[in-house]
């Protein structure tokens, strides 16, 4: 039997149950775009002229173009660097193929901003590099410093996304053609990049979303871009200003989407055979020479920076800012509160969508990957505005933090949970329900069982992203509770840095469990 979207279950017995479980999903997915109505409610009360004012002024125009100019250097930057490594780790003889695969994957585990501090504070004006060498040295700042920063930390998306193409590509192939007289990268270009292409979008388009919603990396190096200026104004209580830029950030994000859509579907039909492997001879060397550049410098020197000031000391200068493990419990319960919510709220609706054909289903579904499209500035501010406005009495509390934590990641608990359902054999279901047995007795013993590793994963993930999560926490921050990210946000803007190097490393720890939970999902085929 397959198992896949083309065979579906029956949603359940009965129209209560049917209509029980469209209304409880139809319900999230309202309450998951809400976010998105309250802030064009708020955008809609600006004055027509005022608004059109804002929008054209020659400051929303550098907005605009530094986003632009953002979103695209590290989205082509991310394709330079991420597809000739997913070649060179699947299609070459370098040696330790495994071992440089996890490496360069790794990257992913440091929040970009983790990243860019530690930079910043290495080769900025007066940081660590200056300090030793006591001569001027280029500068990593402004907006091609960013554009640097962020590719480091992002590339592994295409790079994964590209691999696990070429991994299932039929390496006969690219033979076929070198029979025909057609060059290596003859044959590269014509029979290889047409079939990897679909895989190149998808990771490029990841990187394009994270790089048009990033917030902390443009803020350490004081670029303006739609997210910073939306906290800037924010904070200048301009919510007018705020509200028509987080309208045109989302513009630019269904943009992007746009664009990804247009690339079209994956090629049919290639088995995986390896083929012919491209003979580094000589060249292995300085090819594992800039993989381990590329290694020291995403993932050692931020590790070697932070663990300098720890062992430097904290000092007295900001007793306000010294750590305390307070900090960690309270980022670990949110971001735990946000993984149940999410993987509770995430069942009626993955299950749903794997089992009904209805467009309801579909719709509901789509509705709740809002929060991956949308940055989480712009969830941040939308729920300022209705907190403020609508319920002062849930504003900068605990609830509705975790609310903008499981509108932002609730599509990861989701995709899980559908494929779990999906996987579920319908006989087993089919034979509980010969017993008499309910919709919920039978969705209690027989079906939450065999989904609950896909649900518990799903919840891993939320827990795993909400612990990096910056610009909404910083926007919704319940009073009185301080989290690791709000206190390097602290450091950074006090310029008390070497508090940030214990909150910074605990994060760059727990961060890394999240590449497990990548990889057993993800399951790409090693080598």
């Amino acid at each position: 039997m397959s198992r896949g979207e083309s065979e579906r279950l029956p949603v359940a017995s009965g129209n209560v149950a049917s209509a029980a479980l469209t209304v409880a999903s139809g319900t999230i997915a309202f309450l998951v775009v809400s976010p998105l109505i309250w802030l064009v409610l708020r955008a809609l009360e600006v004055e027509p002229g005022r608004a059109l004012g804002l929008v054209v002024s020659p400051r929303t125009a550098e907005i605009l173009a530094n986003s632009l100019g953002l979103t695209v250097g590290v989205t082509v930057l991310s394709i330079v660097l991420g597809v000739p490594l997913a070649i060179l780790t699947t299609r070459t003889d370098l040696p330790y193929r495994r071992l440089w695969t996890v490496l360069m994957a790794l990257p992913l585990v440091v929040p970009s901003y983790i990243g860019a501090f530690a930079f910043v504070r290495t080769f900025g004006e007066r940081g660590e590099i200056h300090s030793i060498v006591g001569a001027p040295l280029p500068v990593i700042d402004g907006l091609s410093g960013a554009i640097l920063i962020i590719t480091l930390y992002t590339y592994p998306y295409v790079f994964l996304t590209t691999r696990a193409a070429l991994l299932s590509l039929d390496g006969s192939l690219i033979d076929a053609a070198r029979t025909l007289n057609a060059g290596r990268l003859e044959a590269y270009r014509r029979v290889v990049f047409p079939q990897i292409r679909p895989a190149v979008a998808a990771g490029a388009l990841l990187v394009a979303l994270y790089a048009v919603s990033d917030f902390g990396t443009p803020a350490f190096m004081r670029v303006s871009v739609f997210t910073y200026e939306i906290y800037e104004e924010y904070g200048a209580f301009n919510v007018e200003y705020a509200a028509l830029l987080s309208m045109q950030l989302l513009a630019v994000a269904a943009v992007i989407l746009a664009i990804e859509a247009s690339v079209g579907s994956e090629p049919d039909g290639t088995s995986g055979t390896s083929g012919s492997q491209i003979r580094l001879g000589a060249w292995k060397w300085p090819a594992m020479g800039g993989l381990a550049t590329l290694v020291t410098v995403t993932l050692v020197l931020p590790v070697a920076i932070f663990g300098l000031w720890l062992l430097r000391g904290t000092g007295g200068e900001a007793p306000s800012l010294a750590f305390q493990w307070e900090y960690v419990f309270n980022s670990v319960y949110l971001a735990v509160l946000a993984a149940f919510v999410a993987s509770v709220f995430a069942i009626p609706v993955g299950y749903l969508s794997a089992r009904s054909d209805s467009k309801a289903a579909r719709l509901f579904e789509r509705a709740t990957y809002v929060g991956f499209a949308v940055p989480g500035i712009v969830i941040g501010l939308a729920l300022v505005f209705f907190g403020a406005n609508y319920f002062p009495s849930i504003y900068r509390t605990v609830p509705l933090l975790v609310f903008a934590y499981v509108v932002r990641f609730m599509p990861q608990a989701v995709g899980t949970t559908r494929t779990s359902v999906l996987q579920v054999d319908r006989n087993l279901v089919e034979a509980a329900r010969t017993l008499n047995a309910g919709p919920l007795t039978t969705f209690r013993r027989v079906t939450f069982p065999l989904i609950a590793p896909g649900v518990i994963a799903g919840g891993a993930l939320v827990f795993l992203t909400t612990m990096k999560e910056l610009p909404a926490t910083l926007m919704l921050q319940p009073i009185g509770v301080e989290t690791l990210v709000t206190i390097i946000w602290s450091a950074h803007t006090t310029v008390y840095y070497r508090y940030a190097a214990l909150p910074a490393l605990i994060l760059i720890v727990i961060s890394g469990l999240s590449m497990i939970v990548l990889l057993r999902q993800e399951k790409y085929r090693m080598e």
